[in-house]
């Protein structure tokens, strides 16, 4: 199955639904001063935020709300993205391999006060803002041998800022497709983002958020990277 994402996000080959799991990397969930989950957190994130490798992630007008121009709140979040092959429900986890058809880096950005109080206490408004979801080429999940196993790199202007592997993961790769795929039919072409490592810019002292000028690059071995400059809506 041949894969790709749209070089605009009004494009055709958007991905049906986009499925993302928020502190699957318990030093995450701990640098936010969250518990970890016993169960994945699920959100969703709006396919019209897909962008490719090299297009800039545009901070809208809106993430100047509610503070007033000067404050900041996007951040950055490395992920490794899965992409579903085939239809499928109510999969077994030694079942999963058998219906993913790719792996891709991937950015969930994220506006943290829209993520967590501009929205009701729901993620997804604050996940979903034109431009927010960079993912990279898809590379055939039969290149990936274990995708448990995959070294995961965040740069901001070259600086090092997450580095983590996918084996820390709480919630493994083929336990989010089965459970996703619990009742509910995924649809082939879905992207399920799987989680972030420690690192983000909320995390940091002082935190560390995205701004114009900014370059943000995710490599994951064996998979490949998405590196995306960052604009303001203003200079757009």
């Amino acid at each position: 199955m041949t894969i790709s994402f749209p070089a605009s996000p009004r494009a055709d080959a958007l991905p049906p639904a986009i499925l993302a799991i928020g502190r699957n990397y318990a030093e995450h969930a701990k640098e936010l001063g969250n518990a970890v989950p016993d169960r994945p957190l699920v959100f969703m994130k709006n396919p019209a935020a897909v962008i490719r490798d090299g297009e800039p992630i545009v901070i809208p007008a809106i993430c100047r709300e509610p503070v007033g121009a000067g404050e900041e709140q996007v951040d950055y979040e490395g992920e490794l993205a899965v992409v579903i092959g085939r239809d499928c429900r109510d999969l077994a986890a030694d079942e999963a391999h058998n219906v993913i058809a790719g792996y891709a880096a991937a950015n969930d950005v994220s506006a943290r006060w829209w993520q967590k109080q501009g929205s009701g206490g729901q993620f997804c408004r604050g996940k979903s803002f034109d431009t927010f979801c960079p993912i990279g080429p898809v590379v055939p999940a039969a290149q990936v041998p274990d995708p448990q196993a995959l070294r995961l790199v965040t740069r901001l202007n070259g600086d090092v800022v997450q580095d983590d592997t996918t084996a820390n993961m709480i919630f493994a790769v083929a336990e989010l497709v089965a459970e996703l795929s619990r009742g509910t039919t995924l649809l082939a072409g879905t992207v399920i983002l799987t989680g972030t490592p420690s690192g983000v810019g909320a995390g940091r002292t002082p935190p560390r958020f995205l701004r114009e000028g900014d370059v943000v690059e995710v490599a994951i071995e064996g998979v490949g990277r998405v590196r995306n400059p960052v604009r303001s809506a203003a200079t757009v």
